[in-house]
């Protein structure tokens, strides 16, 4: 009798691993670390700290970076991988060229702390690394703090083309963000609250140059643009400028994470213009203006979110490992 229960628990265990593969058996858990590091929040954070105060790019960078690893193949560390022997990863596909080498090196530096520990060498991944490095900055610039979920392992592959239509374009309508989000198992007000991480950072002009410059043929100005802003913007990036100039993205508190970007949006100063949608379009224009009012509300919604973008994609088992050098496999 006792067989057969276990043949039953096994068949059921099996069946919703092949119809749920992306959150079958997937437990993280926020003292994971407890007995083999127990230490290692604290170590992170010192590393992560150290880094901020270098440069405050090291904020906008790791949260980018950590958003574009989970995006692709889920939150594995993927994005750290270098390309070799003729194989691209990850980090070489166009949408993710832009990422700054502060996110990597904060990472790497956060990695070499931790191992410095002889009983935490080896012990913990690069992925919850990246995690726990991104909780950090988002504190240090004045966000919210929170618990994080650990237990991730590192992936085991990172290739160019698996990026491919996985990241959000800045010129997306409210469905295409959604339906890329809703992939990934996160809803509309998720979306909405991790686009608020474009509070802090920086984007090269070209990412929005057809929103100053050649809109339309009615129009060389998106008229959802306020025009203030846009005279500022056409100002700073004119028309064949350096690839290499890169503004502001929140044009009023660019070095602090708050509400004031759901404040921009409401005055026609989103750069993007999947972030001005946000406003414009009926469907998410009150939640736009609910967290505009309520810096609070806002940052419960962004906990809750960025805590379930975490567990998208999560390597377990002989489906990762812990890596040794963040920047290539075992």
């Amino acid at each position: 009798m006792n067989r057969f229960i276990n043949l039953v628990f096994f068949l059921s265990v099996s069946l919703s691993s092949c119809l749920f593969p992306g959150t079958a058996s997937v437990k993280l858990r926020r003292n994971y670390y407890h007995k083999t590091c127990p230490n290692v929040e604290n170590i992170v954070r010192a590393a992560v700290t150290k880094k901020f105060q270098q440069t405050f790019v090291t904020a906008p960078a790791t949260i980018r970076l950590f958003f574009h690893d989970c995006f692709v193949q889920g939150c594995d560390a993927s994005i750290m991988i270098a390309s070799s022997d003729g194989s691209k990863a990850e980090k070489d596909h166009p949408d993710n060229l832009s990422l700054a080498g502060d996110g990597f090196d904060t990472v790497i530096k956060a990695k070499e702390a931790v191992d410095a520990v002889p009983s935490c060498r080896n012990k913990v991944s690069c992925a919850d690394i990246l995690a726990m490095a991104t909780r950090d900055v988002i504190a240090l610039a004045g966000g919210p703090s929170y618990e994080v979920e650990l237990g991730r392992l590192d992936g085991l592959s990172s290739t160019a083309g698996s990026v491919d239509g996985k990241l959000p374009q800045p010129f997306f309508n409210l469905n295409q963000l959604n339906s890329l989000f809703a992939a990934n198992g996160l809803t509309q007000k998720n979306m909405i609250a991790l686009s608020a991480a474009h509070t802090v950072g920086f984007s090269h002009c070209s990412k929005f140059a057809n929103r100053i410059h050649n809109f339309s043929r009615e129009t060389a100005v998106d008229p959802a643009l306020n025009q203030g802003y846009a005279a500022q913007l056409r100002g700073m990036c004119p028309e064949n400028v350096d690839t290499r100039i890169a503004i502001d993205m929140d044009p009023k508190t660019p070095r602090k994470f708050d509400n004031v970007y759901f404040q921009n949006l409401k005055k026609g100063k989103g750069l993007f213009s999947s972030d001005q949608v946000l406003f414009h379009d009926p469907r998410s224009k009150p939640t736009v203006n609910t967290w505009a009012n309520d810096s609070h509300a806002f940052k419960r919604a962004f906990i809750a979110a960025i805590t379930k973008l975490g567990r998208v994609g999560v390597k377990t088992g002989k489906n990762g490992n812990i890596r040794r050098n963040c920047a290539a496999f075992n």
